[in-house]
């Protein structure tokens, strides 16, 4: 099931339309209809808020004013060359060279943003 932060592509009328984040779900005052923020990822952003029911936010098709809807839950494909992160394990720490004619590694480093927030 599509829950909050999850980021699921629109179908509007049979095609892909568009891609939103799930902000936030709500119960709404119908029994066994929810409230769901969408953060439209278009230029400017959007926020929208649709009344669904659990089938609809798993992916079932329904209609807005006859329009077919749909909401497909996107799943990011795994990044490629990316080490595999052991959490008990300390990650390597930088050396930095020694002496003033000390030259910088061949290859570059690669920082991976994920690693650098979890120690903030």
């Amino acid at each position: 099931m599509a829950t909050i932060n999850d980021l699921v592509l629109v179908h509007v009328d049979n095609r892909p339309g568009f891609f939103a984040r799930i902000e936030d779900i709500s119960p709404d005052v119908k029994p066994g209809w929810w409230q769901v923020s969408l953060l439209v990822l278009t230029s400017p952003l959007q926020v929208y808020t649709w009344i669904l029911d659990d089938s609809q936010i798993d992916g079932a098709p329904f209609t807005m004013g006859g329009t077919p809807m749909m909401l497909e839950k996107v799943v990011a494909p795994p990044l490629r060359n990316r080490p595999q992160s052991n959490p008990s394990a300390e990650s390597p720490k930088a050396v930095a060279p020694e002496g003033p004619s000390a030259k910088p590694a061949s290859s570059p480093k690669v920082v991976f943003l994920a690693e650098h927030k979890k120690k903030g």
